[in-house]
């Protein structure tokens, strides 16, 4: 049976490794770039006051593989306790490190309680706990350790409601049909400090597509886009190999690019939208 790895800083333990104690067959050593079957250790961000006096947990995960994408359903081998809490987390996993890729809201009394995500995975046993330990508070929407720069805004519609932050928002949900294309829209707003700035045009949010959960396979006609900081929306198209529940993430980063999210926790935004796909 494999043995419970209880990660109690991960910010040491994914960086390095080091902290992981037995190493075993499933790691290899620094430096070596391994293509695919290696493990998958889930990651705590820290955690943020909302409006309403509730928190949200942040969690992202670590693959370490440098080019497989892993498939890990939510069940006994990717699992959130209190059960309560369980669902939100992704199924796909995307080779190396990603920050902030969802959160768990608990009430304003949850105290010292503690979230623990559990990835059981070729033979590896990693859960990270995520309280409200003061250590882990982090600036995910007041700005980047005071500098002011605040993670951009998304919504599913010009006008509509938005969302900031890792939580970030949650669209309508969608119908879709096997193998038939189906359009989406975000929407997406910047206050400029620290500004993505690829090109001629001026700063600019870049905003990018995953699969979060779901049975098959989803291609993007555009998974990478920009828009202006002023605001802008972005189309793109989604074809779902297989039918079932999915759920698609959308990114929008500021300074941290298209290339993935940083270690200071600010500034970038999730937006989340459910698909039932039928044949």
């Amino acid at each position: 049976m494999p043995t419970t790895r209880y990660i109690a800083c991960c910010a040491v333990v994914l960086a390095t490794g080091l902290a992981l104690p037995n190493p075993s067959a499933a790691q290899v050593p620094l430096g070596i770039r391994t293509a695919s079957g290696l493990t998958v250790t889930p990651a705590y961000e820290g955690w943020y006051e909302n409006a309403d006096g509730t928190f949200s947990l942040s969690f992202g995960y670590y693959n370490r593989n440098f080019e497989e994408i892993v498939e890990i359903p939510v069940g006994t081998g990717n699992h959130i306790a209190p059960a309560a809490f369980d669902g939100g987390q992704p199924t796909r996993f995307h080779p190396r490190r990603h920050w902030g890729v969802f959160t768990v809201v608990v009430p304003a009394d949850f105290g010292d309680q503690a979230i623990v995500w559990t990835i059981d995975f070729r033979g590896e046993k990693y859960a990270i706990p995520g309280t409200l330990h003061l250590d882990w508070q982090i600036d995910a929407l007041e700005g980047e350790a005071g500098a002011g720069n605040t993670p951009p805004v998304l919504a599913f519609s010009e006008g509509g409601a938005e969302g900031a932050g890792p939580g970030g928002i949650w669209g309508d949900p969608i119908e879709a049909l096997a193998g038939a294309p189906v359009a989406l829209g975000v929407w997406a707003r910047d206050d400029g400090r620290g500004a993505f700035t690829r090109n001629e045009e001026g700063p600019q949010v870049a905003l990018r597509w995953f699969k979060h959960q779901g049975p098959g396979d989803v291609t993007f006609t555009e998974a990478v886009g920009e828009v202006p900081i002023s605001g802008g929306m972005m189309m793109t198209t989604a074809t779902f190999a297989e039918p079932g529940a999915y759920v698609l993430r959308v990114r929008a980063n500021d300074a941290s690019g298209v290339s993935g999210a940083g270690h200071a926790q600010c500034c970038w935004t999730n937006g989340f939208v459910r698909v039932n796909v039928t044949n």
